[in-house]
């Protein structure tokens, strides 16, 4: 099959199943993308990797699918869907909004021994748990530990992991992970077991959750090495006892003498005002059918429950198995297990409605505005009907006789004249009295018409045309002293537009196009309600709530804030590009490739109201860019 045909059939089916929206994530060959799968609302994590970019990376990914497919677990991210096509993997996986624990922790400087045995009770368990179904995570880290919308940890990145086939006592050699959570056995090139340098990397973890910094940490790896490998580090004054002892027992540099996860288990520490030991066991096993998710799903897809039985047991990790198990995560959560009707689905699905969905909720949205242009234009002609203009009643007014003499035919002149004037007049007051209410744009005279024929440019170019008319007896049609109606607001936005042809006066010049008037008018108040994104950066910067990875500051104007961190990071070396109020930085090593990226927003803070700055680790090491992001923001003063 052709490489275009395949791509294309990828990408189609990704946007047939999921709206896809903004980059939550980026790594070294991945981004990850924020979606929503369409048949159950719920939002995805959609991890997008290039295999082309992969590159001997790429058997790494495969193990990683392939471990996630075997692993459910409540402390493990699960894995809904994979699309591969010829070049691309898209892995679609579970949300967690709460970003990584890692962001946690540097918003926390240091959790508490409470907080922490909180978090660390849940690692026991995911760990348990994956070393029960044979498998070595092998590189345990904050950064691979992300927060759910219940405070919960999950367990990510098995890109890494091994399953011996000996089982999971086999020794291992390929040495791999991060160097500051690697095992000495492991950094020494010796044999190991898996599930022994995992206790170790959980024994480090510990110490960061409950210290803020490493337990093993230098710039200069081989330095780093030495510190792991003879095992010693300081502990801070404020550690408890118990903590002290759990770390010893965890960081032990012979992993015979080194405790085993079953024993972290019950551990003391681990117990203390628990009085239970940790419940490791899956809460939701591989294979389990829920019999309410089925019957919705054949509702859906129009089959017994029999026949869709069978194809969700077939866990082919296509859009089946992710109906299914976004279905069972609604209903684990306590949410009602319902899917869109199936004809309304196939519409929205297909990747030419996908495209269409934003511009129909913007014509709903408008309906209203719709309405009222098409109320003004009916309310128009009605009153034209009603008082019919000065060539229409021309049409019908009789010819003079030949026979009438020079006098006659001035008298009749005259009374023509007369009877025109007082009917204009009529019409005004009538006019006047429906703008006040409908704020309809005045009938065209022919003594405006004539006046004013040929239309004036500079009215097109006045910035704010419609404050030239703000001290007049009217305001888009509402004389002074009384209020406007709520909908002429909307009918105003059209007349000012219809202004835009009109002399300085204010009288309407003659123009055939009073339709393409109106359009133009309407297309203003769409402009009005659905305001674009470069207004919106103009505007200022986003309002967001507290978040772990927003750092409060002192100060109410962002421009400010943002002026200073545009001035101070050219001096640490430190490349950006900037989009309105977000800076997106990197910093470059000495071969020209990027050691870090990563992201700076200026935001406010609804509550309270003060500037924040929004930091988002996009590439590098974690612990450096904790250090050079609070070295960056402790410079100046916020």
């Amino acid at each position: 099959m052709p490489v275009e045909r395949t791509e294309h059939r990828g990408a189609d089916e990704l946007h047939k199943y999921y709206e896809v929206y903004e980059t939550i994530g980026s790594g070294g060959f991945a981004k990850v993308k924020l979606g929503r799968h369409i048949l159950t609302g719920e939002k995805v994590a959609i991890k997008i990797m290039n295999k082309k970019d992969l590159g001997d990376d790429l058997p790494r990914v495969k193990v990683e699918i392939e471990a996630m497919k075997n692993l459910s677990h409540q402390h493990v991210c699960r894995l809904y869907q994979v699309i591969e096509t010829s070049t691309q993997i898209f892995m679609v996986l579970e949300y967690c909004p709460g970003g990584e624990l890692f962001d946690y922790i540097i918003a926390k400087d240091r959790l508490s021994e409470e907080e922490t045995r909180i978090f660390f009770r849940q690692i026991v368990s995911a760990m348990a748990y994956v070393h029960s179904q044979g498998y070595a995570h092998r590189d345990l880290k904050p950064e691979n530990l992300l927060i759910d919308e219940d405070h919960n940890l999950k367990l990510i990145d098995f890109g890494l992991c091994a399953k011996p086939k000996g089982g999971l006592g086999y020794e291992l050699m390929t040495c791999c992970g991060s160097p500051a959570y690697a095992a000495p056995e492991l950094i020494q090139g010796k044999a190991y077991i898996g599930s022994e340098a995992d206790v170790w990397s959980m024994g480090v973890l510990l110490f960061a959750l409950l210290c803020g910094y490493l337990p093993f940490d230098d710039e200069n790896c081989m330095v780093l090495y030495r510190k792991i490998t003879r095992g010693k580090y300081d502990n801070p004054r404020w550690l408890s006892p118990g903590s002290i002892l759990l770390l010893n027992q965890m960081m032990q540099v012979d992993p015979k003498r080194r405790l085993m996860v079953r024993q972290l288990l019950d551990h003391p520490w681990v117990m203390k005002d628990y009085n239970s030991p940790v419940e490791w066991y899956s809460k939701q096993p591989l294979g389990h059918i829920d019999e309410d998710c089925i019957t919705e799903m054949a509702v859906n897809l129009k089959r017994s429950r029999q026949s869709t039985t069978a194809i969700v047991k077939e866990w082919r990790y296509d859009h089946i198995t992710a109906t299914y198990l976004l279905l069972l995560s609604k209903k684990q959560r306590g949410k009602p297990v319902r899917l869109c009707p199936p004809t309304v689905c196939e519409d929205l699905c297909s990747p030419l409605h996908q495209g269409l969905q934003v511009r129909f909720r913007t014509l709903i949205m408008l309906f209203p505005c719709w309405l009222l242009a098409f109320t003004s234009i009916s309310l128009f002609f009605l009153k034209r009907l009603r008082s019919p203009s000065v060539d229409k009643r021309c049409a019908y007014t009789p010819t003079p006789e030949r026979g009438r003499t020079a006098a006659q035919h001035r008298q009749a002149k005259r009374d023509r004249e007369q009877d025109q004037s007082s009917e204009n007049k009529e019409n005004i007051a009538d006019q006047e009295k429906d703008v006040e209410i409908f704020v309809l744009p005045p009938p065209r005279t022919p003594a405006s018409n004539k006046k004013n024929a040929r239309p004036n440019k500079n009215v097109l170019t006045t910035p704010n045309h419609n404050d030239n008319v703000s001290g007049s007896k009217t305001n888009a049609g509402t004389p002074k002293g009384k209020k406007r109606p709520i909908y002429s607001i909307f009918l105003s936005r059209s007349r000012s537009l219809d202004m835009a042809v009109t002399g300085d006066s204010g009288k309407k010049k003659r123009s055939g196009k009073m339709f393409g008037s109106l359009e133009r008018g309407l297309d203003k108040v769409i402009t009005m309600l659905t305001p674009s994104k470069r207004r919106a950066l103009r505007d200022g910067p986003r309002k967001i709530k507290a978040q772990y990875n927003v750092t409060l500051t002192s100060q109410t104007n962002p421009d400010q804030v943002l002026n200073q961190i545009l001035s101070i990071l050219p001096e640490k070396n430190i490349d950006f590009t900037q989009k309105g109020y977000t800076l997106k930085c990197r910093t470059w090593g000495d071969f020209g490739k990027v050691t870090m990226a990563f992201e700076l927003e200026v935001c406010m803070l609804q509550r309270p109201e003060v500037v924040g700055v929004r930091r988002q680790r996009l590439k590098g090491d974690a612990w450096v860019y904790k250090h050079l992001v609070e070295d960056l923001l402790s410079t100046f003063s916020i």
